[in-house]
């Protein structure tokens, strides 16, 4: 059984740091690209950063520079560092995936099948 299980979340002051974790289990992690996902209340879910099978990686414009994705296949683990964290980043995160070997990943959810439960990251003085 394919699942996805987000961690890490919780409440950071303007300027700090988390970092997300997204366990996987019930698949090789190798064959799938992972996208972070964030969706805020009364908005659309929004796509977050994404990284390949092969370790090629994309980010949306309001993150660039300040979120870091990464995978350890080993681990079956993929990651979201996120840091200089900005009242807009409140939202809950969500990973998921998708089998997509040997192509860039994509931020559009309608892409991915499977889905975690998401986290909730609260940015707040």
């Amino acid at each position: 059984q394919l699942q996805l299980v987000e961690s890490g979340g919780g409440l950071v002051q303007p300027g700090g740091s988390l970092r997300l974790s997204c366990a996987t289990s019930g698949f090789t992690l190798d064959y799938y690209a992972i996208g972070w996902f964030r969706q805020a209340p009364g908005k659309e879910r929004e796509g977050v950063s994404c990284i390949s099978s092969f370790g090629s990686t994309n980010y949306a414009d309001s993150v660039k520079g300040r979120f870091t994705i990464t995978r350890d296949n080993d681990k079956n683990t993929v990651y979201l560092q996120m840091d200089s964290l900005e009242y807009e980043d409140t939202a809950v995160y969500y990973c998921a995936a998708q089998r997509r070997l040997f192509r860039p990943c994509v931020l559009s959810s309608s892409d991915y099948t499977y889905w975690g439960q998401g986290t909730q990251v609260t940015v707040s003085s």
